[in-house]
């Protein structure tokens, strides 16, 4: 039996590990991309020289999925990721304190951290103890968690709002692109569960050294190339078709194939409406899943105003800043990235509204900043960056698979029990390949499509 043709609609993460997890198990792949690169959501642009990525991507150490996707496309050296997890905590007022683990086990490693989290008082720190212990016994799989307001739970643990906005939301907002009054809290579980609580190690922070343009782009196309991935990038997909026997026709502009399994990853919404040229109702629900914008502000100074690679910021509009001067390709100064999650109040204000705001922002925090002059400035979009993590969505996140034989789904937004994440991406992918392939083992499927005389 000739090896199975397997056409992955989408070229972002979840398209990209779904392709290699194929390709790597004996499968042809053809990978669309309506983009003319690749990287989907985690891309790059050019503006000025420099390279200003579209969002401050991060992972975690427990990212397995994601690490072994970096791993396989041979970035590895092109990522950082800490040797124990440490974030610096800023003010307007400079105070300063850190979230960070020490070598103690879980849950014990960030005992000391908090309770000199400077940005709490005493008696908040205090009541910090029964809500983590008690999440470390939650299970995020749990379905009747999902109903819950992680806010209302928090509150109902005496947490109160600052608190909730000083501590919680450090890891919240960045983590489930909402708010803890608006996140699940089966989601909520998940992040603190398996990113601070279970293990020591795992919520250590990793980033990109180099442009997502390069790592999600370049070098993901030559891991694609090397593995036999065929790419067909610069235009949508336009049509699918089903034939009797089971094979589907996969029709973009400048490419039309007949394979014998689709794997649809794109955003949901594009994906239920190509799904349904094939009888299939999947992600029916998708305008019920909602979505989150991420709004980022580049600032390129013309001098260093801090040593931090990144920090969170608390009483600040800044909720991240990272220090991009390298990975942006800069030779003086330097390039600071602003990310802002759950930016809804943010996603319409005009790009030199926003440029103003946070660079007072940023002199309010960095004295070194208020001597600085602005050289260039970025704004980068993405209005429906992530599916919005509110209580009720996991109802709505469709399974990898369809009831159509041979289709199937990968995307942060399907069901895999985590937030819109990399991870999250990189997994759906990697499962929907797997799905893919184990179905057509063995079925014939191929030789049916050699019956019916297609071709490639």
């Amino acid at each position: 039996m000739s090896a199975p043709i397997i056409a992955v609609v989408g070229g972002g993460l979840a398209g990209m590990a779904a392709a290699l997890e194929a390709a790597d198990a004996g499968a042809e792949v053809v990978i669309f991309e309506r983009r003319p690169v690749l990287g989907g959501l985690t891309a790059s642009i050019r503006h000025n020289g420099l390279s200003f990525d579209n969002g401050q991507h991060v992972f975690l150490r427990c990212c397995t999925a994601y690490r072994d996707f970096v791993d396989r496309i041979g970035a590895t050296g092109q990522v950082f990721l800490q040797d124990r997890l440490d974030v610096p905590v800023l003010a307007p007022d400079r105070s300063r304190s850190s979230i960070k683990r020490s070598a103690l086990p879980a849950p014990l490693h960030m005992a000391r951290s908090l309770a000199r989290y400077r940005h709490l008082s005493l008696g908040e720190r205090a009541r910090l103890l029964r809500p983590a212990m008690t999440l470390r016994r939650l299970d995020p799989d749990d379905a009747s968690l999902d109903g819950i307001s992680f806010g209302d739970w928090l509150a109902a643990r005496g947490q109160g709002a600052r608190a909730i906005d000083r501590l919680w939301n450090l890891i919240a907002l960045p983590t489930l692109n909402v708010a803890a009054g608006e996140a699940s809290l089966a989601l909520a579980t998940k992040v603190f569960r398996v990113g601070l609580l279970d293990r020591s190690d795992a919520g250590d922070i990793g980033w990109s050294r180099v442009p997502l343009g390069e790592l999600h782009g370049a070098i993901a196309a030559r891991a694609l190339e090397s593995a036999g991935v065929e790419t067909v990038l610069g235009g949508p997909v336009v049509s699918i078709g089903r034939s009797p026997l089971g094979a589907f026709t996969v029709s973009a502009a400048a490419r039309s194939v007949v394979v014998d399994a689709v794997i649809l990853a794109t955003p949901l919404r594009v994906s239920s409406s190509l799904a349904s040229q094939v009888g299939s109702t999947a992600g029916a629900d998708a305008e019920r899943l909602g979505i989150s914008p991420i709004v980022n502000v580049h600032l390129v100074l013309d001098r260093k105003v801090t040593d931090l690679p990144f920090a969170a910021c608390v009483d600040s509009p800044v909720q991240f800043v990272f220090d991009r001067t390298v990975a942006s390709g800069a030779k003086s100064g330097q390039c600071l990235a602003i990310s802002l999650s759950a930016a809804d109040s943010y996603i319409s204000t005009g790009s030199a509204e926003l440029v103003r705001m946070f660079l007072e922002a940023l002199r309010a925090l960095f004295p070194a900043a208020g001597q600085a002059r602005l050289v260039d400035a970025v704004v980068t979009r993405e209005k429906a960056a992530t599916f919005r993590a509110a209580p009720g969505t996991r109802a709505f996140r469709p399974p990898t698979t369809t009831e159509v034989p041979g289709l199937f789904l990968a995307g942060a937004w399907c069901d895999t029990g985590w937030p819109a994440t990399m991870e999250g991406a990189v997994r759906s992918g990697r499962q929907a390949a797997s799905q893919a392939v184990a179905l057509l083992a063995g079925t014939g499927l191929g030789d049916r499509r050699q019956l019916e005389g297609a071709g490639t």
